[in-house]
């Protein structure tokens, strides 16, 4: 569904940033500074001004067969493929780094890292805290060890899922098009760009063309599937020419290139079906009234001293039922195992350390991983409307 042009870019604190190996690597051989730094300059400069960024990049492989010429004249075999992702990773992340006065970080995230509970806590937590120390994260498929099976597939849908991960607010994706059009740009002069697409229907992934079209090819189907996710969990998405320097400049000033896709719904709400409906319930915990009031009241996460029961044999990254007067109150992802947890119940979170002999987080759920049950039901009131 389309409508008047958005003239002004939503306001957002945390972006994901998408950039392809069209960008990276141009000429499919080794990595190039041609439109890379445009789109470094664009990072620093909503770092300056308070933003914090995350960078989903391509491109590991081309950077290895830089090293390895005699391999450009044949098709690669798979484990070729990962052996030059394993030599290119690292000049990749020199590539990116060597832009910024900031830390740099490098994630190599799975298929698994993102749907398996306990690694998708890990990776969320390491990301946050990445961004809380001021450092960008420079994040890219783990090409080196990704089989069929586990593979993400592509890196516009990698970036949907990291946007969803670290809550972020907006995700940019950087295209060598313009945006989506409502013909083949390539083959039709006359398309015409379509500023706004606030629903993704069966009609919008028809714009991207055939299978095997020179403009499916160019990948807008991947990134209409990017879009479906990051828009699904409240995230706004924008598709734009990352080659023009006139982009980043229009970003700049509020304005939008390409095509915005708008979100369904404000990412409180979209995370809180997502954790309520996706994620399936392991276990229980029972908590008193102080952790009660703090939870209902202020808003506050759930601390080990306000546990007075658990039940279930759940793991860290499970979801688990938050109980109170035997009245179910709240589900959210724990940071603790039921065995661990069983040790700190009741305790202060200063004592963690001392009880465990380690300590991963001072909250056994934390703010962002919870919904309260009677949050959701005036969600619902307002969706039934």
């Amino acid at each position: 569904m389309m409508n008047a042009p958005r003239l002004t870019l939503p306001a957002w604190k945390r972006a994901v940033i998408k950039v392809g190996s069209a960008l990276v690597a141009p000429e499919g051989r080794r990595v190039s500074n041609k439109y890379t730094l445009d789109i470094a300059a664009f990072i620093t400069e909503c770092i300056n001004d308070g933003k914090e960024m995350i960078l989903v990049t391509s491109g590991a492989i081309a950077a290895g067969l830089s090293t390895q010429p005699h391999l450009l004249s044949r098709p690669l075999t798979i484990a070729e493929k990962q052996a030059m992702a394993a030599i290119g990773q690292p000049l990749l992340m020199a590539h990116w780094s060597k832009f910024f006065d900031f830390p740099c970080a490098q994630l190599l995230l799975t298929y698994q890292g993102i749907h398996e509970r306990q690694l998708f806590v890990n990776a969320k937590n390491t990301l946050l805290k990445l961004l809380a120390k001021k450092t960008l994260p420079i994040v890219n498929e783990n090409d080196t060890v990704v089989v069929d099976e586990i593979k993400v597939g592509d890196n516009d849908n990698l970036a949907a899922q990291v946007a969803v991960l670290a809550d972020a607010d907006i995700l940019f994706i950087c295209s060598d098009v313009d945006g989506l059009f409502d013909a083949d740009p390539r083959e039709n002069p006359a398309a015409q760009q379509i500023p706004v697409v606030t629903r993704i229907d069966p009609s919008i992934y028809r714009l991207a063309g055939k299978k095997g079209s020179s403009f499916s090819t160019g990948g807008m189907t991947t990134k209409i599937q990017a879009a479906e996710k990051a828009t699904a969990r409240g995230i706004d998405t924008i598709v734009f020419n990352g080659r023009r320097r006139e982009s980043f400049q229009q970003l700049l000033r509020g304005a939008i290139p390409g095509t915005i896709f708008t979100r369904n719904a404000s990412p409180m709400n979209a995370k809180k079906h997502w954790m309520l409906h996706t994620l399936k319930s392991c276990g229980k915990i029972g908590i008193d009234a102080g952790a009660h009031k703090a939870l209902i009241k202020r808003g506050a996460s759930l601390l080990p001293s306000g546990i007075l029961w658990l039940e279930g044999r759940f793991k860290q990254g499970d979801a688990v039922r938050i109980l109170f007067d035997n009245d179910e109150i709240a589900q959210g992802i724990t940071q603790y195992d039921a065995n661990d947890l069983a040790k700190i119940k009741g305790k202060k979170s200063g004592d963690i350390e001392g009880i465990l002999g380690y300590i991963y987080t001072d909250e056994v759920i934390h703010r962002d991983d919870l919904v309260l049950l009677s949050e959701l039901e005036k969600i619902d009131e307002r969706v039934s409307k």
